[in-house]
C-alpha cells in the first residue's frame, strides 16, 4: 500500500489493485486548524454511522464501500485489528466531482444569515416567512466548489447546471433529496432530526455515479435532539460544538500552533458521539 492522502481526520492509502483504503482516525479540527488532542473512538462512531448510512441508501444510489472486514484488507491492516478494526474500509476508488452538495432541510447557519438580509440563499429564493430553525417547507439542495485552499464556494444550481450539464445536475440534487429524505425519516424515529447535510459523487471505472466519502455522520450534517427541539432557538446537536465553544471562550479560535483541549471537552465531545452512534444503529458499543 501506499499512502496518497492525509486529511484533517482520514488516513488513504492505494493498495496494489487500485482500492482505497480509508482509516478514520480519532483527530478533531475545528476552524480549519488539526487540534494537538484526539476525542476517543471518534473515528469508529463516525465510520460506523457512515456504514449504516451506506448501507440504508444503497437501492437509491451505488455507493463506494466494498468491505469494512479488515481481515480481507492488506496485511499491513488485518494484521493489527487493534489499530484498524471499526475505523477502517476498503471502497472503490472514483473520479471524484469536485462538488459538495448541501441539502438543507432546515432553517439555520449561513442560509439564516443570508435568508434574513435577502430572503434568498445561493441565488434561490426562499419563498414563506421562517424563524430560526424551523423546518423548509422542502429541503433544499445548494452546491458549493471544492477550492484546494482556503473555503469552499457556495455556487447557483444554474452555475452547477453550466458545469456539469442540466442533465446531470438535476438528477445528482434529486438523489441528494431521496437520500435525505429517507435518512430523515430513519433518524426522526430515533429521536434525531437531521437538519442538513452533505454528500459527495464520483464515478467508478464504468461511469457510474456513485456515492462516496462519509454520509450522515456528525462531521457532515446537523443532528438535532428531537425531545429539544422548537422553532426560534438553536437546538441542542450531536457534534463537535463543545469544542468550538471551548476555543471561542478562550480565543484559541483559528489559532496556530493548535491548542491541546482539556480533557474535560474532550470526554464530554466523545460522549456525544458515542450517543449519536447508539441512537443511529440501536448498538451499546462500538465494533
Amino acid at each position: 500500500m501506499k499512502k496518497i492522502i492525509s486529511g484533517k481526520v482520514r488516513e488513504v492509502y492505494e493498495t496494489d489493485g487500485g482500492e482505497l483504503i480509508m482509516v478514520t482516525t480519532d483527530r478533531i479540527s475545528a476552524f480549519d486548524v488539526i487540534l494537538d488532542s484526539t476525542i476517543p473512538n471518534k473515528g469508529k462512531a463516525l465510520n460506523q454511522i457512515a456504514l449504516y448510512w451506506f448501507d440504508l441508501t444503497k437501492d437509491i444510489v451505488p455507493n463506494h464501500i466494498i468491505t469494512d472486514d479488515i481481515s480481507k484488507m492488506p496485511a499491513e491492516i488485518s494484521q493489527d485489528k487493534a489499530q484498524y478494526e471499526g475505523r477502517t474500509i476498503m471502497s472503490k476508488k472514483l473520479k471524484m466531482l469536485p462538488y459538495e452538495f448541501i441539502v438543507r432541510g432546515y432553517m439555520f447557519g449561513s442560509m439564516w444569515g443570508e435568508y434574513q438580509k435577502t430572503k434568498t440563499f445561493c441565488g434561490q429564493p426562499v419563498e414563506g416567512e421562517y424563524q430560526l430553525a424551523e423546518k423548509l417547507a422542502q429541503p433544499m439542495v445548494t452546491p458549493s466548489v471544492k477550492n484546494s485552499e482556503g473555503h469552499d464556494e457556495n455556487i447557483t444550481m444554474d452555475r452547477l447546471r453550466a458545469e456539469i450539464g442540466t442533465e446531470e445536475a438535476d438528477r445528482i440534487a434529486d438523489i441528494c433529496v431521496k437520500i435525505y429524505n429517507k435518512c430523515y425519516e430513519d433518524a426522526q424515529k430515533k429521536g434525531l432530526i437531521i437538519a442538513d447535510t452533505k454528500f459527495e459523487f464520483g464515478y467508478d471505472e464504468n461511469g457510474v455515479l456513485t456515492l462516496g466519502d462519509e454520509v450522515m455522520t456528525p462531521d457532515s450534517s446537523r443532528f438535532w435532539a428531537a425531545e429539544d427541539y422548537k422553532t426560534g432557538v438553536s437546538p441542542r446537536s450531536y457534534d463537535k460544538q463543545f469544542v468550538r465553544d471551548w476555543l471561542i471562550e478562550n480565543k484559541l479560535n483559528g489559532v496556530t500552533p493548535a491548542p491541546k483541549l482539556p480533557e474535560e471537552i474532550a470526554e464530554k465531545t466523545a460522549a456525544l458521539y458515542k450517543e449519536c452512534y447508539t441512537k443511529i444503529t440501536g448498538r451499546d458499543s462500538y465494533k
